[in-house]
C-alpha cells in the first residue's frame, strides 16, 4: 500500500528503533511510531512520509505485546521524562544492549564485539539525584483533565511537554526523584501561586519566577533547593528560603541563580546563598565530592558508582601508570582512580568545572591528579609525558577528529572510552579500529525508563 500523510493504519510492532521509538513494516517501509513496543498491535495516523521511511502518531491499542507493562505514573505519555515507563524493566535493558550492538554494527562497522548484558540500575525509582521543572504563564492540561471542565491554567511548575519548548505539564510529583523532593516541588508551587508575583512566560520573556532545581545527596539525604529568576528580589525569595529551611531539616542549602538570557537553560548570571552551605556533599566509593548549584555529577549516584567501577576494571592498573582523561569535568574519575594510578592528567575546558575539580582532590587529600584548562584540540598535544592509559568521557557529540587523531598519534596501549550516545561511541571506534581492537563493550543503566545508556569500551593497543 502506498502510505501517505494522514493515512489511518493498523501495524505490527517489530522492532524498537535507538532513540526510542518502536518500528513497524508496511510493504517494506519502516514506519516509526512512539509509545509502542514490539509485539503490539496498535492503531496509527502517518504524520510524516519519506522515501525511506514514515512517521506516525500511535492512536489506539489494539493488541498489547508481553513486554507492555502499566505506568506508575499519571503522566507517563505526556511528560517527556519517561518515555519506556510502559515497558518492563527487563526488556527496556534488553533494548538498550540492541542498541549498542547495532550502533557498532551498522555506524562502527564493528562486528563481533563482545557487548555484556546491561548492568542495572540499583532502583528504577526515586534514582535522580538532580531535577529541574519550569516555570510557566500558562499550564499544560492532561488531555483526561478536560472532562471535569479543565482546559486551561494561569500558571504550571513541572516539565516540557517532548519536543515543545511552550508547553509546560503542571506535575504533582516526579517519579524519578525520592519522595521529599515532591513534598518540596508542592511546597515552592503553593509559595509561587500565593507570591502574587507572575510565572515567566516562555513566549512573551516576561515575569519572575523561571525555574526550580533541587538536588539531593544520595549518601547523606541532604537536599539543596536553587530557585532561578529573572531578577533578584530578595525580599520574595528570602521569605521562600525560610520557609523551606523551617519546615525541612534536610534541606541546607537554598540558593537564587538571577539569568536575564532568553534561554530555557536553568543557569544564573549571578548566585545568591539565601541559606546553608553552597555546596552538598555526596559520595562514589571511598570519596567525597561537593556538588554546587550548577556543577555536573552524575544524576544516578548508584549508578556512577559501578559505571567508574568499570572504568576502573577496564583501566587495569597497577599503581604505576600515567593516566590521561579527556573532558575531565570536576575530577571525578581522576579522583576515583587516584589510588589505582602514579599520575593523572585531566584536560577540560569549563574553568568552574576544573575549579570544582581541584576542590575535590583537596577534599579527598589526592595529590597526584593535575588539571589543564582549556579544549582538547589544543591542550593534549602540549602534554609531553606518554600515558599508559588514556580514559575518554566526552560529551553526548563524541570527540572532536582532530582530538581523535591526537590520542592516536599518542599511542597510549590501552584506551577506556565512556559514552552516553551509542551513535558518537560506534563513530568514534571506526576511526581508532585501524590502531586499536575493541576487546568488549559493557552498557550501564543510569537512566531506567528513557532509552539513554552509559557504556565502557576497552581498546588495547594493535601491534604490528
Amino acid at each position: 500500500m502506498g502510505l501517505k500523510k494522514g493515512d489511518s493504519v493498523e501495524l505490527e510492532i517489530t522492532g524498537m528503533a535507538f532513540g526510542g521509538k518502536a518500528i513497524a513494516k508496511v510493504d517494506g517501509l519502516a514506519v516509526f511510531v512512539d509509545k509502542a513496543v514490539p509485539l503490539d498491535r496498535v492503531k496509527a495516523r502517518i504524520i510524516n512520509k519519506k522515501k525511506s521511511f514514515a512517521e506516525a502518531t500511535f492512536v489506539e491499542l489494539i493488541d498489547p505485546s508481553p513486554y507492555r507493562t502499566a505506568p506508575l505514573c499519571e503522566y507517563s505519555g505526556y511528560c517527556g521524562g519517561c518515555k519506556w515507563q510502559f515497558i518492563s524493566y527487563e526488556r527496556q535493558l534488553y533494548y538498550k544492549q540492541q542498541h549498542v550492538k547495532e550502533s557498532l554494527e551498522h555506524i562502527g562497522f564493528l562486528k563481533d564485539i563482545p557487548v555484556h548484558p546491561v548492568i542495572p540500575s540499583e532502583s528504577i525509582f526515586a534514582y535522580r539525584n538532580k531535577m529541574e521543572f519550569s516555570c510557566s504563564d500558562r499550564a499544560w492540561i492532561l488531555p483526561s483533565y478536560f472532562t471535569s471542565g479543565e482546559k486551561t491554567a494561569s500558571f504550571a511548575l513541572g516539565l516540557h511537554v517532548p519536543g515543545t519548548f511552550d508547553k509546560v505539564l503542571d506535575i504533582k510529583a516526579c517519579l524519578l526523584q525520592p519522595e521529599k523532593g515532591n513534598l518540596i516541588l508542592n511546597d515552592v508551587k503553593t509559595f509561587i501561586k500565593n507570591s502574587g508575583i507572575p510565572a515567566y512566560g516562555l513566549k512573551s520573556h516576561e515575569g519572575f519566577w523561571r525555574f526550580l532545581m533541587l538536588r539531593n545527596s544520595y549518601s547523606y539525604g541532604k537536599w539543596m533547593v536553587n530557585i532561578i529568576t529573572s531578577t533578584e528580589e530578595n525580599r520574595v525569595v528570602e521569605s521562600l528560603s525560610d520557609l523551606l529551611i523551617g519546615k525541612y531539616s534536610d534541606v541546607v542549602s537554598v540558593i537564587n541563580n538571577v539569568t536575564s538570557s532568553k534561554a530555557a537553560i536553568a543557569v544564573g548570571e549571578h548566585e545568591n546563598v539565601l541559606a546553608g552551605s553552597s555546596c552538598i556533599r555526596d559520595k562514589l566509593g571511598d570519596f567525597e565530592f561537593e556538588i554546587s548549584a550548577n556543577s555536573f555529577f552524575q544524576t544516578n549516584t548508584a549508578g556512577a558508582k559501578i559505571l567508574y567501577e568499570k572504568v576502573k576494571e577496564f583501566a587495569q592498573l597497577s599503581g604505576k601508570q600515567t593516566l590521561i582523561d579527556l573532558y575531565s569535568g570536576t575530577g571525578t574519575i581522576p579522583v576515583f582512580l587516584s589510588s589505582d594510578a602514579s599520575e593523572i592528567i585531566g584536560i577540560e575546558i569549563s574553568e568552574s568545572a576544573v575549579s570544582d575539580a581541584n576542590k575535590n582532590c583537596i577534599l579527598n587529600s589526592v595529590s597526584n591528579c593535575t588539571f589543564i584548562t582549556g579544549d582538547i584540540k589544543n591542550s593534549l598535544s602540549k602534554i609531553e609525558r606518554k600515558p599508559d592509559v588514556i580514559i575518554i568521557d566526552p560529551p553526548r557529540v563524541g570527540m572532536h577528529k582532530d582530538v581523535v587523531k591526537q590520542v592516536i598519534d599518542m599511542a597510549p596501549g590501552r584506551i577506556v572510552y565512556v559514552s552516553c550516545n551509542p551513535a558518537t561511541l560506534a563513530r568514534d571506534l571506526f576511526v581508532l579500529k585501524d590502531h586499536y581492537d575493541v576487546m568488549e563493550v559493557q552498557p550501564v543503566d543510569m537512566f531506567p525508563h528513557t532509552f539513554h545508556v552509559e557504556s565502557v569500551a576497552r581498546l588495547e593497543k594493535k601491534h604490528f
